[in-house]
């Protein structure tokens, strides 16, 4: 069996179950075996009631006490069973399993392994796995049982045999990484760490085959980057840009006055785009800081120089929101360009229109999501694309924006504060500036950061914002078993919310599994007031302004990164008004209490970025990926930045001994390079 083959070589893999494995984008024995575990499942030894804490995932052993009784509620049937050891007794509840009360009913020891959550102040284990008899934990004890992300009707164990049958059978894993990075990064095998990270004996062996897979993918990403750029070697600008007064004019107009750092990041702009070669640059800056004003004028001055130019969102609602805020103002200050809004939800007569209208050079600036980049959209002469990190677009990408024409210069835009240090080597293709400053109108956010008793307080403060006309955001933990438990979590808590809210208060949910019409439509609600508090999971993180959103919840705030938490943060504070953010945790941990104290003590995105990467250790390998930034499959660039730093080293010397990765024993590393240039590549970085 070959890496290339496809998956239905497998033994129990028929055309159905083949199906549900492409849709999680499996296709051939290689994909499923680069198709690595999101968590693992640690069977430790058993401790007693007397010894659970809040938070933590646990196995008791005990004996089953009195009757197992379940709810008459039709919605949400929950059974309930007494557990009692020698030191306590344990509610334990389960969701939607009244069959229980027959399986269990003979009584006697059970072993039950479980999250540990706090229930009207009483400890209480919610939806454990069952081992009864008791002896049959055994054969997981001290096990590492990997746990895969799933699409419906695809389960754990079935891609758990597949990733066995398919490490035994297949010929001759190729190892692709020469032989003395190796050796001199202290990496494992690919075959080794294949086996250690789907099946990982212990901790230890996990470590050691996430950090070669870690490696490989950092190493891939950063030669990629500096190919492209050597490939490029920064094309040559072909646009004339002059001066134009009515920037200035427009300038002096604003009610406000830029920061310095927004002048000094403008002025940088303006030298790249009259530059010798085409602009790319990434301007940083934090939530609030004022990158949009920026981009705006950037927007403007390329019109005013008779060129189009085009600004990508990550949503359509986004899309809209940029479109009309951009359109009033130049309304309002008088600037003779016109706008287009270009989305993949409109009429195709809408289309077509706007299509004639690009072409033609009647529309300046043309504002939209991925629809901007469809074959259809002709460009009469664009010369600016800005974009955001979300849409980190590719190579290919940007010369089917330019048309037939030069490159575009390039604007990205990131509310991500990520260090210098750790920004140059993800970003190596695009000069940085940053935004470090905030507009002097700004009131800094108030943060708070509570236990769960709390609630009940934070609640009547909610409602006490609500109505003085304010809005609200929950945001809900990630749920670690699938998508559709976390979007059951969202539906659940924003209808508990709704009744103790009472009628008055329309409360909204949002979450992963819905389509993006229907979270457009719920965003859009939400901009209007129409809906006052929206209980959401991370989907929030890219949305749109609501400068009416004073509060931000946080539940279970220490499962989130830093990094992550101030991004969530920066979507309340964006109005006039006084803005807050409650972190809610269950976790009397010292560690917790520290992380957390961090966001207390600043809203600095720079400093809270560099204290995340402080913080991060190993010990938060097994929990959720923190900062999702990049979308790697299993780097982390804050955990990992000692990893990403030795990847940079690797690919710097490799290209300075090795230019093109012509010679033989950098073969199978440029053949790999090839296919992710070609493949992934289109949808990344540049």
């Amino acid at each position: 069996m070959r890496e290339s083959e496809r998956i239905s070589v497998l033994k129990g893999v028929g055309e159905k179950t083949e199906q549900l494995f492409i849709k999680a984008g499996v296709h051939t024995i290689g994909d499923l075996l680069a198709y690595y575990p999101r968590t693992y499942d640690i069977y430790e030894d058993p401790i007693s009631i007397g010894e659970i804490q809040e938070g933590k995932t646990v196995t008791v052993t005990g004996a089953i006490f009195g009757r197992i009784q379940v709810s008459q509620n039709k919605k949400m049937q929950i059974t309930t069973l007494y557990l009692k050891d020698m030191t306590g007794t344990l509610k334990v509840i389960w969701f939607r399993m009244p069959f229980l009360r027959n399986t269990l009913g003979r009584g006697g020891v059970i072993t039950l392994r479980g999250r540990i959550v706090r229930k009207k102040d009483a400890l209480v284990m919610e939806h454990p796995e069952i081992f009864y008899p008791s002896a049959s934990y055994e054969e997981k004890r001290n096990t590492m049982q990997p746990v895969y992300a799933l699409t419906a009707g695809l389960t754990n164990n079935a891609v758990k045999k597949a990733v066995a049958q398919a490490l035994e059978q297949v010929e001759g894993i190729r190892e692709f990484l020469p032989e003395e990075l190796i050796c001199r990064y202290h990496l494992l095998d690919r075959r080794t760490a294949m086996e250690g990270i789907h099946f990982p004996e212990t901790k230890e062996e996990f470590y050691e085959a996430r950090k070669r897979f870690v490696f490989e993918e950092f190493l891939i990403f950063v030669l990629s980057l500096r190919m492209i750029k050597e490939r490029e070697d920064r094309a040559k600008n072909h646009y004339g840009f002059y001066d134009q007064p009515k920037v200035d004019e427009f300038l002096h107009a604003l009610p406000y006055e830029l920061t310095g750092a927004q002048k000094k990041v403008w002025q940088e702009i303006l030298r790249d785009i009259s530059g010798e070669s085409v602009m790319s640059r990434l301007v940083q800056g934090d939530v609030g800081s004022g990158k949009t004003i920026v981009a705006l004028l950037a927007l403007m001055y390329t019109g005013l120089n008779g060129y189009q130019s085009a600004m990508m969102a990550p949503t359509e609602v986004l899309a809209r929101q940029h479109y009309e805020n951009i359109s009033g103002m130049l309304e309002a200050y008088g600037i003779p360009l016109k706008t287009e809004l270009l989305t993949g939800s409109m009429t195709a007569k809408a289309k077509r229109e706007a299509y004639a209208r690009i072409e033609a050079g009647e529309a300046d600036i043309v504002i939209g999501t991925h629809a901007l980049i469809q074959e259809k959209v002709q460009y009469q002469n664009l010369a600016l694309v800005v974009t955001d990190e979300q849409h980190r677009f590719g190579v290919k990408q940007r010369e089917t924006l330019a048309g037939k024409g030069a490159l575009p210069h390039i604007l990205v835009m990131s509310a991500t504060p990520i260090p210098r240090t750790l920004a140059i080597i993800l970003y190596g293709d695009l000069d940085i500036s940053v935004i470090d400053e905030l507009p002097k109108n700004r009131l800094p956010i108030k943060n708070c950061v509570v236990d769960t008793g709390y609630r009940n307080t934070a609640y009547t403060f909610m409602k006490k914002q609500v109505q003085s006309g304010r809005q609200c955001y929950v945001i809900c933990p990630m749920v670690e078993e699938s998508e559709a438990l976390e979007a059951e979590n969202v539906t659940d808590y924003s209808q508990m919310l709704q009744d103790i809210m009472g009628e008055s208060v329309k409360v909204g949910c949002l979450h992963g599994k819905m389509k993006q019409a229907q979270k457009d439509e719920i965003m859009e609600a939400f901009g209007k007031n129409e809906i006052q508090i929206l209980v959401s999971t991370t989907v929030i993180e890219v949305g749109i302004d609501v400068p009416n959103a004073t509060v931000m919840m946080i539940e279970n705030a220490e499962r989130f990164g830093l990094a992550q938490l101030h991004q969530l943060r920066g979507r309340v504070g964006r109005g006039g008004h006084q803005s807050y953010c409650i972190f809610m945790s269950p976790s009397k941990s010292k560690e917790t209490k520290e992380r957390l104290g961090i966001l207390n003590q600043s809203n600095d995105g720079f400093f809270i970025a560099g204290e995340d990467l402080r913080l991060r250790g190993p010990g938060d390998l097994f929990g959720i990926r923190q900062s999702g930034l990049m979308d790697f499959k299993l780097g982390d660039v804050f955990q990992d930045s000692l990893i990403l730093k030795q990847a940079a080293e690797a690919a710097g010397e490799l290209l300075r001994t090795d230019p093109g990765l012509k010679s033989e024993r950098n073969r199978r590393l440029a053949d790999r390079l090839k296919h992710y240039l070609s493949d992934v590549m289109l949808e990344m970085t540049l």
